[in-house]
């Protein structure tokens, strides 16, 4: 019997979701795609849920908004820092970053020039930006399709600091994301041609954010299933206060899509208790707002978040503790010891 992948969460065509939370409430900025991946404009989408979905309008327009570049808007990524809101994105193979005071824009380039420009000392394709901020406070900028790279930025989030540091994984392709879960930086990426049916995402671990990235065996954990096809270039987020998590990422649109005309979906993504992450199925049902989403509904209010994020600070400092029986499960090397 053939499976019916799920809809879509959001209408049109749209790929590379970059997913966030700001204060319980779910954000994606996705690529609009248009023929041949000519895109010039950015907009944002919020949820409360993870069900309901609202189109918050267009966020930033590079054909009109930017002087560096008119096309090619392609793979976002949005993070917050005092109050302010940063939009990295790539546009003619180039990176960019605009600010805001509101996760919906409207946006505006600080810089007036592109934040990271091709080099021949960094080979690979500059696209695909992801921005993290450690608990330390030091933020960095991952970008890269062929290679991986990694920047520090300085506080005001807008400026490079210091030279960048090559983390390529085997078979990396683009669509650089980490999460940081109990200690450990979980790195994940894309793998062969977004234009691909067999466009996958993998996945390794390191124990510090600038690597190195350590890949276990059997890493690939979202790939193609019946007509879920080119699943990748993805996004992850965790429930407020929980330990629930969440995928985002685009598929070959149903029916009749390819690289070009993608969609975007939602499915969960789970761990194993030795750390690994469980295989996604692209065929599983999204949550749908029903009685098996009441704890979701649950989690995101401010007392269900209180008491889940205490009882999250005592697995994550158990798991910790045990890191170093996690580093010598099969397929990871001693340097997560």
């Amino acid at each position: 019997m053939n499976i019916e992948p799920p809809p879509p969460i959001l209408e049109g065509y749209t790929a590379d979701p970059h997913a966030v939370v700001f204060d319980g409430v779910f954000y994606v900025y996705p690529t609009s795609d248009n023929g041949n991946w000519q895109t010039t404009e950015f907009s944002a989408w919020s949820s409360t849920d993870l069900v309901h979905w609202k189109k918050d309008g267009l966020i930033l327009d590079v054909a009109t908004d930017l002087r560096w570049a008119k096309v090619r808007a392609w793979a976002p990524a949005m993070i917050r820092r005092d109050g302010r809101y940063f939009f990295y994105f790539a546009a003619e193979q180039q990176i960019g970053v605009a600010v805001a005071d509101k996760p919906v824009g409207r946006f505006v380039d600080p810089l007036g020039k592109p934040l990271i420009t091709p080099s021949g000392e960094h080979p690979g394709q500059v696209i695909d930006p992801f921005a993290f901020i450690d608990d330390d406070g030091q933020a960095y900028l991952y970008y890269g399709q062929g290679n991986l790279y990694a920047y520090k930025l300085a506080p005001d989030m807008i400026t490079l600091d210091g030279p960048a540091t090559k983390m390529t994984p085997p078979h990396f392709n683009e669509g650089v994301f980490m999460i940081k879960r109990q200690g450990l930086y979980y790195f994940m990426w894309s793998e062969n041609d977004a234009r691909d049916p067999g466009y996958q995402v993998a996945y390794g671990i390191s124990t510090s954010p600038l690597g190195p990235i350590v890949v276990p065996s059997d890493n690939v954990i979202l790939r193609q299933r019946g007509r879920a096809r080119g699943t990748g270039h993805h996004s992850v987020v965790e429930v407020p206060g929980t330990d629930r998590w969440y995928i985002f990422y685009h598929r070959h649109a149903v029916p009749n899509g390819n690289g070009y005309l993608r969609e975007t979906c939602l499915a969960p993504l789970e761990f194993e208790a030795d750390g690994r992450i469980k295989k996604v199925d692209p065929l599983a049902r999204p949550p749908d707002g029903g009685p098996a989403d009441a704890l979701l509904r649950l989690r995101l209010a401010p007392d269900g978040a209180a008491v889940a994020g205490r009882a999250h600070v005592q697995d994550a400092a158990k798991h910790l503790a045990e890191v170093t029986s996690i580093g010598k499960a099969p397929g990871f090397a001693d340097v997560l010891e």
